[in-house]
């Protein structure tokens, strides 16, 4: 049996494969809205436009509006949101120590929070370009 399993107590345990479980949702979750905001993103970006591709001032004109930008605000946070949480996933399959994967999950918390506010810093700057 692996050391690291036999230290905890069986409390510890389930107190660690309920908030797994939870993760699992949010993760779950945000995939099957992902899979939809993808599909309007696809749809209004690929399909909808004249040539297949908005051109500069269209993207502007795009962003401008407030349903566009929230959904797009949305999508950012829902991304990154899905793939820490998958990569949170791949590194507890390896069974890490206690220590390394409390390491791990703050370095995915801080990574996920830069890339967030990267990603809405852009939007917005991309709105207030807008006008």
């Amino acid at each position: 049996m692996d050391s690291t399993m036999s230290r905890r107590s069986p409390e510890q345990m389930a107190a660690r494969r309920d908030r797994s479980g939870s993760v699992w949702l949010v993760q779950a979750f945000s995939g099957l809205i992902l899979v939809a905001l993808l599909g309007i993103h696809m749809i209004a970006h690929h399909y909808i436009v004249e040539g297949g591709l908005r051109d500069y001032q269209q993207v502007l004109d795009y962003v401008s509006n407030p349903i566009i930008f929230t959904l797009e605000v949305l999508f950012v946070i829902l991304g990154v949101t899905h793939s820490m949480l998958g990569v949170r996933s791949i590194i507890g399959d390896m069974r890490p120590s206690a220590g390394t994967l409390r390491v791990a999950n703050w370095v995915l918390i801080i990574a996920g929070a830069l890339a967030i506010g990267y990603g809405i810093y852009l939007a917005v700057a991309l709105q207030q370009l807008a006008g």
